[in-house]
């Protein structure tokens, strides 16, 4: 199990809900405030889909004072008079639709657009919303942090499950993937990264400015604009993946040996999974003691603290299963979190450490009363379960269960198959059982039914 172990918070207090019903019996006019997430109503927005993000943003680690911008290129679904965007915390100071002033009102975290004129289904449109504020994170229910996390030198930013929207507007939910563009700008001798490629960075009057363009598809959860005082490595590996390393000097000579592993690491990842799915690559490495885990944003997972090995192919193996294939619904997490989990077991295997079998022997040999049993995978009950033990633990038991029921040869081929066919899109559990009984020519919903959706301890064949 990796030591860095994300969290959620849990949004649907009886107000939410009722919102979320309210949204529910909408006009057919009106984007819903809501995409229907069982355990998050009111996480993303209806009617539209957004294809870009342009985000300006300027930030003040002294004073903690963030200034953005974010324009937003999207493709009505639906008949709009008005959408919603998610924003939580933040000022809006300006909106636009197609460059005409929007009237909008805030309701919780939802930004309320109504455009001057309505947007016809199959219209793209453009947003633009000018904002200002100093954003706070999210409390979870443990006391984990999420969202835009101010550190002693500048901010950790980790969006999962619903962070996004504490420093920008965002359709934020994981169904909805886009392209992004960032400039951001903090105070000479800060660095602010994000994610994809660095297209460069200008000084000037004492702020530097940072251009960073994540050209592939990325759900809002996986955003970062971590800033703070970091070394920098630039390098591109032999299979042409352009790595970019930032680390507090802190936490230096404790990551150094283990990220110099990050292109082996890929490459043998690679071979397992299929291509590697960006053009970019790299590690965040912060000095975050107040947050404890890590993220795998898309491209540049961040830590916020020096990561070993374990982590690094946990959190490099979610850029297939997580950021490249992404969920449909936050109760299917166990298609991330079982997926990486299980990564590490083969990772271990093939390098001197335990088997994969010795790994699942040793977890199954846990007591009925063990929280590994608490709740079913596959449907982990609630939004405060999804990054629980059994999501990763028996997920990847589940996985070595399917291995071990259709041999190497198919199993392989199923991970493979399965990261080829929704590459930059999204998946859901039905689906990955249905490649798998297609792959293995075998019938399967038996295996499945027992480990995803069994209550307590399943029993073994």
């Amino acid at each position: 199990m990796p030591k860095a172990v994300r969290r959620t918070f849990v949004l649907a207090t009886t107000p939410v809900v009722l919102a979320a019903l309210l949204g529910a019996t909408a006009p057919r006019s009106a984007g819903s405030p809501g995409v229907g997430d069982p355990y998050f109503p009111l996480s993303g927005n209806g009617g539209y889909d957004v294809r870009h993000y342009d985000l300006t943003l300027g930030y003040d680690p002294g004073s903690g004072h963030l200034t953005g911008k974010a324009v937003l290129t999207a493709r009505a679904t639906q008949r709009l008079t008005r959408f919603d965007l998610d924003l939580s915390g933040l000022k809006v100071t300006g909106l636009t639709v197609d460059h005409v002033k929007a009237d909008h009102r805030r309701d919780g975290q939802e930004l309320v657009v109504t455009p001057r004129r309505t947007l016809h289904k199959g219209q793209w449109f453009r947003v633009a919303v000018t904002y200002s504020g100093t954003p706070k994170p999210v409390t979870d229910p443990d006391g984990s942090l999420d969202g835009w996390i101010p550190t002693d030198d500048g901010a950790f930013v980790a969006g999962e499950p619903q962070g996004a929207m504490t420093w920008f507007p965002a359709n934020s939910h994981p169904t909805d993937k886009a392209s992004y563009d960032f400039t951001l700008t903090v105070p000479q001798g800060k660095t602010a990264v994000a994610n994809g490629v660095l297209l460069g960075e200008r000084t000037r009057d004492g702020r530097t400015t940072f251009r960073w363009r994540q050209s592939e598809p990325m759900a809002a959860y996986l955003a970062t604009a971590t800033v703070g005082t970091f070394r920098t490595t630039r390098y591109t590996t032999r299979d042409g993946i352009q790595v970019y390393d930032a680390v507090d000097p802190r936490e230096a000579d404790k990551a150094a040996s283990v990220l110099k592993q990050l292109p082996s690491v890929l490459e043998w990842e690679s071979k397992l999974f299929g291509p590697y799915p960006f053009r970019a690559a790299g590690s965040i490495v912060d000095r975050a003691p107040n947050v404890g885990y890590a993220l795998e944003t898309q491209s540049r997972p961040v830590y916020s603290a020096a990561p070993d090995l374990s982590t690094l192919v946990h959190e490099s193996a979610h850029q297939w299963f997580g950021d490249s294939v992404t969920l449909t619904s936050w109760k299917d997490i166990w298609l991330n979190e079982g997926f990486a989990v299980y990564t590490e077991w083969l990772y271990s295997e093939q390098h001197g450490g335990d088997s994969a079998q010795k790994t699942f022997d040793d977890l199954y040999a846990r007591p009925a009363s063990d929280g590994l049993w608490a709740f079913p995978p596959g449907d982990p009950g609630s939004g405060a379960n999804i990054f629980g033990t059994p999501v990763y633990a028996r997920g990847a038991m589940t996985l070595h269960a399917l291995r071990t029921a259709v041999g190497d040869p198919a199993f392989f081929r199923i991970l493979r198959a399965w990261a080829a066919a929704h590459r930059y899109g999204h998946a859901t559990t039905a689906q990955f059982v249905r490649l798998a009984e297609r792959e293995s020519g075998k019938n399967l919903d038996a295996l499945f039914h027992t480990w995803l959706y069994t209550k307590g301890k399943p029993r073994t064949p």
